[in-house]
């Protein structure tokens, strides 16, 4: 790491309330640290912001602001909702003040707008990361008040920012031993029941199981499987989860951004199964882009079907899907949006 002195310019992340939004902060804080950079951050007390950066000592200071969604509410809800975000922008516009904030990166979701509109109020340079095909409401309103919107689809494309495990841990698939379920750290009902349905062939074809289930599922899922005799890596939640699924050979999988790019950088084929009732179905979109370049499988979640699953396992060609998935992406996208995060700051260091 290049050490430096107090002299390094003040890098502001925000959004979260999701894993994926927060995977983003942490792969560009991780960038950053290597630099020498201790960013900051603002996020929200709901949804996962303080479970993820609460105890991060990388960050210069953190600030966590009790905001919630406007955009969903209704009636008195809603005026309330509004009120909290104004009081909490004004909150965000201080913080950028006192740190001397000299750019601003949105993840996006909710726990984004404060210290977007903080970085407006204040001037401050606003750069946009959207992580999925289809924008959310928040980014589509500020895109044009930002410096830059990065993307990792159509004219804004760039590679998304995976973390560096993921792309260390990377192999070309050939044939599978081993197939990978997830559902995300909330797990998905109905890929925890295909998965349950398909551990007799996948236990018949001495294929082993891994599978996420979720939190709230993993003792009905547990059980079952117990049931059946079969044995599987069982888990709710992993925050190392990279190490599971540079295991696998195959994955079902639903289709959030930061899930759908770490599995192709590990060069992982998958079968994708779109949370149907995502806003703007933005799940189905983002897997579309794979798929359509023969890097991946969509199926609709009210059309799973185990012989769509075994068709794909024993009769497409793992091997050239797994090599096309390693064109898609590099282990570039952290640093390309740091670079241009610090090009226009007063003190930049060495790129």
């Amino acid at each position: 790491m290049r050490k430096r002195g107090p002299e390094l310019p003040g890098i502001l992340l925000t959004g979260g309330g999701t894993g994926g939004h927060l995977s983003i902060v942490r792969s560009i804080k991780e960038e950053l640290t290597e630099r020498g950079i201790r960013p900051l951050y603002i996020g929200s007390e709901s949804g996962q912001d303080r479970a993820w950066f609460d105890k991060d000592v990388d960050f210069k200071a953190k600030l966590f602001l009790p905001t919630r969604g406007v955009v969903n509410q209704k009636g008195y809800a809603k005026l309330s909702s509004m009120a909290q975000m104004l009081k909490a922008t004004l909150q965000a516009r201080s913080f950028i003040k006192e740190h001397a904030v000299e750019a601003v990166l949105s993840v996006g979701g909710f726990s984004a707008a404060p210290a977007s509109f903080g970085a407006i109020l204040t001037r401050t340079p606003l750069f946009i990361h959207e992580q999925n095909a289809v924008s959310g409401r928040l980014n589509r309103m500020l895109k044009p008040f930002c410096e830059r919107f990065f993307s990792s689809y159509g004219k804004d494309r760039i590679d998304y920012p995976v973390g560096e495990r993921f792309f260390e841990s990377a192999r070309s698939r050939t044939e599978v031993k081993t197939v990978i379920f997830l559902g995300g750290s909330q797990g998905a009902r109905a890929i925890n029941d295909f998965a349950l349905e398909l551990a007799p062939g996948l236990q018949k074809r001495n294929i082993r199981i891994i599978h996420q289930t979720g939190k709230i599922d993993y003792d009905r899922v547990s059980t079952a499987y117990g049931q059946m005799g079969i044995e599987a890596d069982i888990f709710a939640f992993d925050k190392e989860l990279y190490k599971k699924i540079s295991l696998a050979d195959f994955a079902v999988s639903r289709a959030g951004a930061s899930t759908l790019w770490e599995l192709a950088a590990n060069q992982i084929p998958t079968l994708f199964v779109p949370y149907p009732y995502a806003a703007k179905d933005h799940q189905y979109h983002n897997a579309r882009y794979l798929k359509e370049r023969n890097a991946g499988w969509i199926v609709r979640q009210n059309e799973l079907r185990s012989d769509l699953f075994w068709d794909i396992i024993e009769k497409e060609d793992i091997a050239a899907t797994s090599q096309r998935l390693k064109s898609l992406i590099t282990p570039q996208g952290a640093r390309k949006i740091v670079k241009v995060l610090l090009k226009g700051t007063s003190k930049n260091p060495m790129l």
